[in-house]
């Protein structure tokens, strides 16, 4: 594969339509000189293949996070036609809308430093994570739509919030064509205990320090200052949403036969967007990203609830006030500029973040001149950082950007480095307190398991898609 891929420039990559039959496209993969030597052969081959999908508009996509998944890669981009192109599910994920959220604090992180083991040992307390956890918010089954259709407002209708966090929830934390006709009654069973759950893997609770601010205006915008004391979340729609990709992967791969799509792999299965299939679809996806809403909005709530009685002060005078919520694996439609044309597209972004530029009308009035907050976790033992949204993103990348720093190794090599080791007392030794329910989990998710999301960062921001806004550092990690 490396010997056909040809450099633009410093920090993107190129696979011609020639590489195989069927391309619609050529597929840009963002990496400068030293992400390009962990690329992996079977991650460009399906940057590829997404580009032979109907519909692609200008290039197949992939971020520097970009790794091997279900179709497509994670950290892919694609944008197809909504009248004549098609949505796929490998193209959103199993955990339809994980996402993350910044929520920051009045606290300084020095002061708040003698708290810090106590706040810990609470958080894991009171935050219900792990494989299949359940100890959420349980929905009774005549309600059990409500969060589908609501998403972040019904956790906020029910006391897990405050009504100013919806404006800085991606989507107001809602999209409005939710279906949850088209959900199985299995997902609406693996779903109903599970609202305020964090789950495992690359999921987490966070509390970290801002170390660096690199835009005083726009940090001032989002309400962040050198030394504050922040918390990232991260998680998305739990069983209900992988059960939601389950059962339509194999309904969109008859679909695929019956329109006639040539599929480079089966793992690509999809539908046109306007059919029946792609809107059921469509309409099941939007329920499990309400879900995922719903789910965050939810754990803010409890954690809200948790700082207060750590530190013993009020709502007003801790003010956890939300900074922004993105989603990563999610398909919408959105109208982008191509060619001087207005387009209506179906984006799929696949452990990508959407990253608006200064001025996009779907951003709060206080942001817009500074462009859309982007989280960019990065992992256990090293920084994350914000960034903002460009035009020049809006002009290349359909307004996306990176979600994070990318694995670099698969689950089971992590587990196998690890042997021996204690990565808890590792992490200790840097002076970040971690909670896990499960040593395999520690194992996994390791800091060398993933790339250095210092070198993804300086990609994003030296092509231009997204500016360094802030940077922070783990102090305590809560893991399922």
């Amino acid at each position: 594969m490396n010997g056909r891929i040809e450099r633009l420039d410093e920090f993107r990559l190129r696979i011609p339509p020639s590489y195989k039959p069927g391309m619609n496209g050529p597929a840009v993969i963002y990496a400068d000189a030293a992400i390009e030597k962990d690329l992996e052969d079977p991650a460009l081959e399906q940057a590829a293949n997404t580009a032979t999908l109907p519909g692609l508009v200008g290039a197949a996509l992939a971020m520097p996070d970009i790794h091997s998944g279900y179709g497509f890669p994670i950290g892919g981009v694609a944008a197809f036609d909504a009248r004549d192109g098609v949505i796929s599910p490998g193209g959103v994920g199993y955990d339809i809308n994980c996402g993350v959220r910044l929520i920051a604090t009045s606290l300084e992180a020095g002061t708040a430093a003698k708290r810090l083991e106590d706040l810990s040992h609470r958080l894991y307390a009171g935050i219900p994570a792990g494989v299949g956890a359940g100890g959420g918010i349980r929905v009774d089954r005549r309600e059990q739509e409500a969060p589908l259709t609501g998403g972040a407002a019904w956790a906020v209708k029910n006391g897990l919030g405050r009504p100013e966090d919806l404006g800085a929830i991606e989507s107001g934390g809602a999209m409005p064509g939710a279906d949850p006709d088209a959900v199985s009654a299995r997902a609406m069973e693996r779903g109903r205990g599970q609202l305020g759950t964090l789950g495992s893997g690359n999921h987490f609770l966070e509390v970290q320090e801002v170390t660096d601010v690199y835009d005083e205006d726009a940090a001032r915008a989002f309400g962040l200052f050198r030394g504050q004391l922040t918390v990232m979340l991260h998680t998305g729609s739990r069983g209900f949403g992988h059960q939601v990709c389950t059962d339509f992967v194999e309904v969109m791969r008859a679909a695929a036969a019956r329109y006639g799509i040539a599929l480079a792999d089966p793992q690509l299965a999809a539908a046109p967007f306007r059919s029946t299939e792609g809107q059921r679809y469509f309409g099941a996806m939007q329920a499990a990203a309400n879900y995922a809403w719903a789910n965050r909005q939810a754990l803010t709530g409890l954690t809200r609830e948790i700082f207060e009685k750590a530190f013993g002060m009020g709502a007003k005078a801790l003010d956890m006030r939300l900074v922004y919520d993105v989603a990563h694996n999610i398909a919408k439609l959105e109208e982008h500029e191509v060619g001087g044309k207005k387009l209506a597209l179906v984006v799929h972004r696949k452990g990508a973040t959407r990253a608006f530029g200064p001025g996009h009308p779907e951003l709060p009035a206080e942001y817009a001149p500074y462009g859309q907050p982007v989280i960019i976790p990065g992992d256990m033992g090293r920084a994350s950082y914000l960034l903002a949204g460009t035009r020049r993103a809006m002009a290349e990348t359909f307004g996306s950007s990176c979600h994070g720093a990318g694995r670099l190794m698969s689950r089971g090599e992590a587990v196998r480095r690890a042997r021996g080791r204690r990565i808890a007392d590792e992490l200790a030794g840097k002076g970040v307190r971690v909670r896990c329910s499960g040593r395999e989990t520690l194992s996994e998710e390791m800091p060398e398991a993933y790339k250095d999301v210092e070198n993804v960062v300086g990609v994003v921001a030296g092509a231009g898609i997204a500016r360094r806004v802030a940077r922070f550092r783990p102090l305590a990690v809560i893991k399922g």
